[in-house]
């Protein structure tokens, strides 16, 4: 999984807690914004850096024009699991 580049070393342990949506067969999981009792572990597999985009200024009627480059540095992550723990129920669950 090619993600934004976080700190690490490669070949280190890496824990995601941000998950958005979790799919077991027929039981589906959609976080509010996202799933608490889900998270993916992964090791970071390499940094480096995606294609590089073209980015123009233009004002109009006075001949200003400038381009720029950018590069997103990214990191691939391979996924191992998805943990799942159990949701705990609130105390205004009755």
């Amino acid at each position: 999984m090619l993600i934004d580049r976080i700190k690490g070393k490669i070949g280190e342990k890496v824990n995601l807690n941000e998950v958005l949506l979790v799919v077991d067969g027929e039981k589906r999981r959609i976080g509010q914004p996202q799933v608490n009792s889900a998270m993916v572990v992964g090791t970071i597999g390499a940094h480096n850096r995606g294609k590089k985009i073209r980015v123009a200024i233009y004002k109009a009627k006075s001949r200003y024009r400038k381009v720029r480059g950018h590069r997103q540095s990214q990191t691939l992550v391979k996924i191992e699991r998805l943990e799942l723990r159990q949701p705990q129920k609130s105390s205004t669950d009755a």
